[in-house]
Order: structure tokens, then C-alpha cells, then sequence
């Protein structure tokens, strides 16, 4: 039996907040393959097939690349592509874009070097948390050491400090947003929603939060609180003036075995936040919900599709599942964006194929668009990338076949 190779660890997390990088820059790009032929625009298409309706042809998006892949990647290198967005225009993408507002802490905390010894450095991270990196700056997980908010007693310092709604840099400028994303835009504009107890981990750490859930109950619960107040002041000034097409989260709080927290605690403290949204979201005409969460979500899912949200992205196959499975459980209901195994797609053009028919079925009847599901990582060579996109494009980007037809 063949041994897959296994992807590299992954880098340094990005921010996935910020537009998703698919705002059109000014550098000239050469796109290296045209674009799928339309008999839709992209917003109609992507209204249509998230909705389980018929459309022309499957949403052509990806969810980026590792840093890596712009130095090695010989189509990048030669054609001077070196970040998200230029890559989305090189590879001719659908175009979709994001709002996101200031929602979390604000001042963070400098950025700084704090010690050095031998091959590392330890650093203070916007989020308050020390962590030993490599001198030679590689991609890799960084080693946190420790956290500035362990106690309520911090939490009430720091939260006095750079938690403030009314603090005057999350005044949304709306003027300048609506000149950038027109009403007559062709293409689907979401609506960022932030992170209810994601950005609680990045600040805890993940064995922070584990034992903050139980040791200091009602400081997580004032943090979440906290978050979704935040959230609700950025939808408050910008919902009345958009007619968004979706809206999006990042939450990243489930490994391989599950959540970090208890289902009891995502239910009673999590969920109720999550109605909020939905509530202001509902009344603004926003149907669809994404939310970003890697790791095995199967033990939460339930809990965010009653709070609202009803899609999963980019859905990382190899710590949940096949993403059939979810949609043959919750039919009808639940929409992903992402699942393509990426571990397929370092394997080679025969895994590549196979794959991707067993996609079929659930392009066929909506609510799923498919593509990598992480950021593609370097391991994936330019030419099985290419192969992929094309077979991509042969399965589901031909106009007049019933490549998506809805429920």
C-alpha cells in the first residue's frame, strides 16, 4: 500500500480576515490561463449555488498559498506574483470579497524582540503572547511560552486598555468602502463577523483557554461577551449601508479530536453570541454564514448551525472527514467552501482524479464549491497545481452541462 507524503507543518498563521486578499491591486498581472466562461455573474452565481439553485457553472475559487510558494513556484517566481491577490488575478479566479471592521483588541501589543539565545529569539506577538521563533525566520509553528492575560485580574486591566467599543479607530469609514465596493459590483461582497472564542485562544493560548474554561469560567464568558459586542457595533454601522451577500467568521478552536472547549460550554456560552449576529444579520437580508474553523468541527456542529451559521470553510478533510458526509447529513442545510484533501493533491494527477470524483454528487445539487482546503501548500508541486486546475475546470466549469443543479 502507498504511503502518502505528509504536508509540511504549517506556517505562520495569516490573517484571513481582511477582504480574503481578492480587492483588486494595481500591479499589472498577466493572467496565465483564461477565465471560465460565464453566462452568470459571480454574484449571481455564487448567490445561486449557495442556495442550492441551478446556475452556469461551479464557483472558481482557491483559499491561497503558503509564503513558501511564492519563492518556489516557478509560474509565481517568473511572473512576479508574490501575493494573494495577484495570484487570484494570474490564475483568473471568480472574484469575492470581504468587509471586516476592528473587532478585536485595539491597541494590540507591540509587536517586539524580548530575549535571544543560540538559534532562537523569543517575541511578544500582537496578541500579548511570548513565543520562541527561529532566528532564520522559516515557516514554521511558533513555541508559545506564555500569555500577558492568564488571571481576571489582567483580563481587567487589558480589557479597560484595548477592548474599548468606543474607541474611535473602529469608526467605519463608509464612504471610502462604498467607493471601493459599488452597489452595482458583479461580484459577492461578505460581511466579517469576527470570532466569538477563536481570538479568545490566540490571546489564552490553546492550553490557556483549555484551563481558563474551567478555571476562570466567567472571565471567558465576559471575553466572548466582549467579542460579540464588538462584532455588533462593526454590523451596526455598516449593515445599513451594503447589500451583503454573505457573511464570514473565523473561530479555529477544534484539532483532530475536537474542540478545545466542552460542547456544554460552546453551547451555553458560545451559541447564545452567535444568535445575536444572526438576528442583526436576518434583518439585513444575510442568509449565508460561513465560518473558518480547521480541525475535526463534527461535536460543534450542531451548535453552530443553530446559532446561525450555516457554512463551513475551508474544511480541512484530513482532521474531520470527507465532506459528503456532512452534507449528506444535513442536506439541504449546511454549505461548505473548501474539502478538497490537499494530501490528494501532493500525491499526484491519480489521486488528484479520483478525488475529485467523488465530489461530484455534491457540486451537482449546490451548496458546496470546491477547493484546497487550507492554503495550498508548498509539498504540492506548480505542475500537479496546474493539472488540478485544470481537471477542476473540466469537471465543473463547463457551461451547458448540469454541472450543478440544484436540490
Amino acid at each position: 500500500m502507498r504511503t502518502l507524503p505528509t504536508p509540511r507543518a504549517p506556517p505562520t498563521p495569516l490573517s484571513r480576515s481582511v477582504q480574503r486578499n481578492r480587492v483588486f491591486a494595481m500591479k499589472e498581472i498577466k493572467p496565465c490561463r483564461p477565465r471560465w466562461d460565464s453566462a452568470m455573474t459571480d454574484r449571481e452565481r455564487f448567490a445561486r449555488q449557495m442556495r442550492f439553485q441551478p446556475v452556469d457553472r461551479c464557483f472558481n475559487m482557491e483559499f491561497g498559498y503558503w509564503a513558501e510558494n511564492y519563492l518556489e513556484w516557478s509560474g509565481f517566481v517568473e511572473n512576479g506574483v508574490t501575493t494573494e491577490a495577484e495570484a487570484n488575478r494570474f490564475f483568473n479566479f471568480d472574484r469575492i470579497a470581504v468587509i471586516s471592521g476592528n473587532t478585536w483588541m485595539s491597541p494590540p501589543f507591540e509587536e517586539k524582540v524580548v530575549s535571544e539565545s543560540g538559534n532562537t529569539r523569543v517575541m511578544i506577538n500582537r496578541d500579548g503572547l511570548y513565543a520562541e521563533v527561529p532566528k532564520d525566520s522559516h515557516s514554521t509553528i511558533p513555541h508559545y511560552t506564555k500569555a500577558s492575560i492568564v488571571t481576571p485580574d489582567d483580563w481587567k486591566r487589558e480589557k479597560s486598555a484595548r477592548f474599548d467599543p468606543s474607541a474611535r479607530e473602529r469608526v467605519v469609514e463608509i464612504e471610502k468602502l462604498k467607493e471601493q465596493h459599488p452597489a452595482d459590483r458583479d461580484y459577492p461582497l461578505g460581511v466579517g463577523c469576527g470570532s466569538m472564542i477563536g481570538k479568545v485562544r490566540d490571546m489564552l493560548t490553546f492550553e490557556g483557554l483549555a484551563y481558563a474554561a474551567y478555571d476562570y469560567p466567567d472571565m471567558v464568558e465576559d471575553m466572548v461577551e466582549t467579542s460579540c459586542v464588538l462584532v455588533e457595533n462593526f454590523l451596526d454601522q455598516v449593515l445599513p449601508h451594503f447589500e451583503f451577500d454573505f457573511a464570514s467568521g473565523w473561530e479555529d478552536i477544534c484539532f483532530k479530536n475536537g474542540p478545545i472547549v466542552t460542547v456544554d460550554f460552546f453551547n451555553s456560552i458560545v451559541v447564545p453570541r452567535y444568535k445575536r449576529i444572526r438576528k442583526k444579520l436576518e434583518q439585513h437580508g444575510v442568509e449565508i454564514w460561513y465560518t473558518d474553523s480547521d480541525g475535526d468541527v463534527r461535536p460543534i456542529l450542531s451548535g453552530l448551525l443553530d446559532g446561525g451559521i450555516n457554512a463551513l470553510f475551508p474544511f480541512e478533510v484530513n482532521s474531520c472527514t470527507h465532506p459528503g458526509e456532512l452534507l449528506d447529513a444535513h442536506k439541504g442545510t449546511l454549505r461548505i467552501m473548501g474539502g478538497f484533501d490537499k494530501i490528494q493533491m501532493i500525491a499526484g494527477r491519480e489521486q488528484i482524479d479520483a478525488y475529485f470524483e467523488t465530489l461530484v454528487p455534491y457540486v451537482k445539487r449546490g451548496g458546496f464549491i470546491p477547493f484546497c482546503d487550507h492554503r495550498c501548500p508548498p509539498d504540492v508541486t506548480y505542475e500537479n497545481y496546474l493539472y488540478y486546475l485544470d481537471r477542476k475546470q473540466e469537471i465543473f466549469g463547463k457551461l451547458g452541462t448540469d454541472v450543478v443543479v440544484g436540490l
